[in-house]
């Protein structure tokens, strides 16, 4: 159905915006991207301290605690869409404008590299300021539990758990872009988000705030720093990630939406 009756974008439409944002991102200056990789890497754990302070609420029942974490959880990624900035597994749709051959592969690689970089550089700096703060000494067996858990994780339930969150992310971002209020885009967000969360998938960026938090108060203990996640946590959920995101996201409304739209475009004249 191409026209909604609410004052929305249509699916077609939203599928031209996203790749028509691939472009812009796959031209921002390095130092642009950078930057505004480390902010989504920072409102990413900001997102994940406050879903935290909901988990650390022994009070709640486990229903109302992994849907309310969930939704706190959301204000990561409002604050990437309304604020600005970039996130590596909302990227993963310049796959569309890829599969369009508007954006080479070199570019789409260059982006995903530095973005996802910076995005850890994002994320355990502000992990280390919360740290500094003492604001994480009340939760510190929650962040603790919560590392361990995921370390644990065999490497291909935290691959398949990477693809289903991301499936929601990028569902999340591409129903902002049908928004056109940031009210719009709080609505298209919290849904999936608090989906993923409640259903305990894995966000590789959510996880660059988490383990390196977990380490430090571990080495503030006493205790024998676990470095392992980087390899058993961080490889699979980022595959996982761009799996979800760039071929179960992208490239379904690619194939959809965009595959014929030059011939869609010449039959219309």
């Amino acid at each position: 159905m191409e026209n909604a009756s609410f004052d929305a974008y249509s699916p077609r439409e939203i599928a031209e915006r996203v790749e028509a944002a691939g472009l812009a991102k796959a031209a921002t200056p390095l130092l642009s991207l950078f930057m505004l990789g480390l902010l989504a890497g920072a409102f990413i754990g900001l997102g994940a301290l406050f879903s935290v302070i909901v988990f650390g609420d022994a009070s709640l029942g486990f229903a109302v605690q992994r849907v309310l974490g969930g939704v706190v959880f959301s204000l990561g990624l409002l604050l990437v869409v309304v604020a600005g900035a970039e996130l590596f597994t909302g990227n993963n749709l310049l796959a569309m404008a890829w599969a369009h051959g508007r954006v080479s592969t070199g570019a789409v690689l260059h982006n995903w590299t530095v973005v996802c970089v910076a995005n850890f550089a994002g994320a355990a700096g502000l992990a280390a300021l919360v740290f500094l703060s003492g604001h994480a000494d009340a939760y510190a067996a929650t962040y603790l539990e919560i590392a361990a858990a995921k370390s644990a994780l065999p490497f291909w339930s935290a691959f398949f758990r990477g693809v289903l969150c991301n499936v929601l992310v990028c569902m999340a971002v591409w129903m902002t872009l049908a928004g056109r209020s940031v009210v719009d885009k709080a609505v298209a967000v919290v849904f999936p988000i608090s989906a993923f969360v409640a259903a305990g998938f894995e966000h590789s960026i959510a996880n660059m705030y988490l383990f390196p938090l977990a380490a430090m108060l571990q080495a503030a203990a006493g205790e024998p720093v676990a470095l392992a996640w980087l390899w058993t946590n961080l490889v699979p959920v980022i595959a996982g990630n761009l799996v979800g995101g760039s071929v179960l996201v992208a490239l379904v409304y690619y194939v959809i939406y965009r595959r014929g739209a030059a011939k869609w475009a010449s039959a219309s004249r």
